[in-house]
């Protein structure tokens, strides 16, 4: 966790280091640097406000002509409330002629490349060609004659973790390469596909559901937009258990079978191919989650469209079982139906807490007195214990009913995008991991529309507390600990830390919790009843 800290801390710093750099080298246009001197006239203030107020008109018209100026138009100089998605997504690599390769390099996120034209795949040399007209650009790339000539060569890592040097090191690069057309009859198509082509990395942090998230489905969701589904996915370092995992969700985003790029030894043709993820800085969980709104509301309407099929299978699922045990049981269907709907019918007044429990460290050790004190409260609770092979259905069924939701601070708080906006988030916040809790959950909870509530636990609910002296920097000064390296931070804080809640403490936050989802409830049955 420390070492992805100071990478995204390095990152921040970068990013701000621009802004500040805009800030100061704009200076206010009708201020002087030396104040004591005269305004200027009245005249030039109009002539240089007619000439802004031009300016603005004539903007939209003078980037389309500019792809680089686009993307700059379209990414924060247009006002947010009508930005179209598209724009949202605009790339230098917007507009590529046939037969060439254009690669947008300018994110500190992720690298980009689009080939349009005749492309093919080679997996044993981990290439892309693009097969052009001999007769394209020959003066700018040189004789055509010869058969085996590249014209252009590139090579990309299609992960969109660019600024983390030890993660890009893992994944696989490509070559992508430009050739006369004469060459494409060494490369015979075994597969010729007549829709364009994604290719990406599902390497690097996979396996963890925040980066699987953050650095995959929600890259792959933005980059596959505007293909409306008729889109083939193509993915290096693939994994059956991931395509099992977010089954639901790729369906909604192609609607053709998924190539294993290693495991596939044909040559596939595509009209077009994007090699790598689009991201955006404001388009990432550790980013404050896609800082536009019309962003959060599609993606979200995804989500609900992409599990709502699954969960009524479940639900059916459920009754089918139930009715088989009810027929089983000794007591009359009839009446066990009724006990059954009277229960159903109280729990549903009540609002609805659902428990994330670790299995393993940050584990909440007096879990049972939590879960009594939240049904006393006059919460429904619900615990939820994922592992990996969990199906996401089930989790996005609990966590999408209900009212709240807890959890302690880690990966699996990525769950809160299930969350129903207006929804509560208590994250509980052991030693050490303050900056993190904040920044990879806290931030985003409120950017998604949820109610966030964080509780740091006191050096006294860690269980470190019983292991180092009450003077000891890793309970009095966790930042120093920190500093000293990410081995010192995951051996102690991450792996061997877990909580005993302080639940006088934590019932204030209980308590908020339910006054404000009871208020959401009432809310929402006075507008029905209306």
């Amino acid at each position: 966790m420390f070492k992805k800290m100071v990478y995204y801390q390095r990152y921040n710093q970068w990013k701000k280091g621009d802004v500040y750099l805009d800030e100061e080298s704009h200076s206010h246009p009708f201020v002087c640097e030396n104040s004591k001197r005269v305004a200027r006239p009245k005249l030039l203030f109009l002539v240089l406000l007619s000439f802004i107020s031009f300016s603005f008109i004539l903007a939209p018209l003078f980037f389309k002509s500019n792809p680089t100026l686009s993307l700059l138009y379209s990414f924060g100089f247009e006002d947010e409330g009508v930005v179209s998605t598209s724009d949202v997504y605009a790339s230098v690599c917007s507009f590529v002629s046939n037969g060439s390769i254009c690669c947008d390099r300018s994110s500190i996120r992720s690298d980009i490349c689009v080939m349009k034209g005749n492309v093919r795949t080679d997996s044993a040399s981990s290439t892309i060609t693009l097969y052009r007209n001999n007769g394209y650009g020959s003066q700018v790339f040189g004789s055509s004659g010869e058969n085996d000539e590249i014209f252009q060569h590139e090579k990309i890592k299609p992960y969109t973790r660019k600024w983390e040097k030890s993660v890009m090191d893992t994944i696989d690069e490509l070559g992508l390469v430009t050739k006369g057309e004469n060459s494409a009859i060494h490369q015979k198509c075994d597969v010729q596909h007549d829709v364009p082509a994604v290719f990406f990395s599902t390497g690097g942090y996979t396996g963890n559901l925040y980066h699987e998230f953050n650095d995959g489905i929600l890259p792959l969701y933005i980059t596959s937009q505007h293909f409306n589904k008729k889109v083939v996915f193509v993915i290096l370092e693939y994994h059956d258990w991931w395509i099992s995992k977010y089954e639901n969700i790729l369906s909604h985003l192609t609607e053709y079978p998924i190539i294993d790029f290693r495991g596939d030894n044909r040559t596939h043709c595509f009209p077009k191919a994007v090699v790598g993820l689009k991201i955006h800085d404001e388009l990432t969980i550790d980013a404050s989650l896609m800082g536009r709104n019309k962003t959060i509301r599609d993606f979200r309407g995804m989500l609900d469209r992409a599990y709502l099929p699954r969960i009524r299978g479940l639900i059916h699922e459920e009754e089918h079982e139930t009715q088989l045990d009810m027929n089983k049981s000794a007591l009359s269907p009839s009446a066990k139906t009724k006990i059954e709907m009277s229960e159903e019918k109280l729990d549903s007044k009540k609002p609805k807490v659902v428990i994330i429990a670790r299995n393993d460290s940050r584990a909440i050790l007096n879990e049972d007195s939590l879960v009594k004190i939240a049904k006393d409260i006059g919460f429904q609770v619900e615990i939820l214990r994922p592992q990996r092979t969990t199906e996401l259905a089930r989790i996005y069924r609990a966590l999408n009913s209900s009212d709240v939701m807890i959890g302690v601070h880690g990966a699996a708080m990525t769950h809160f995008l299930f969350m129903r906006p207006d929804s509560a988030f208590i994250q509980i916040i052991p030693l050490g991991t303050d900056w993190a809790a904040d920044t990879y959950y806290g931030q985003p909870a409120r950017k998604l529309g949820l109610r966030y509530i964080g509780y740091k636990i006191l050096p006294q609910e860690s269980s470190l507390y019983d292991e180092y002296e009450k003077s000891d920097p890793v309970l009095t000064d966790p930042d120093s600990v920190n500093m000293r390296g990410w081995e010192f931070t995951k051996k102690i804080y991450l792996d061997r830390q877990n909580v005993r809640l302080n639940l006088r403490r934590f019932h204030k936050r209980l308590l908020r919790a339910y006054y404000y989802s009871m208020a959401k409830k009432n809310s929402r049955l006075h507008h029905q009843n209306q």
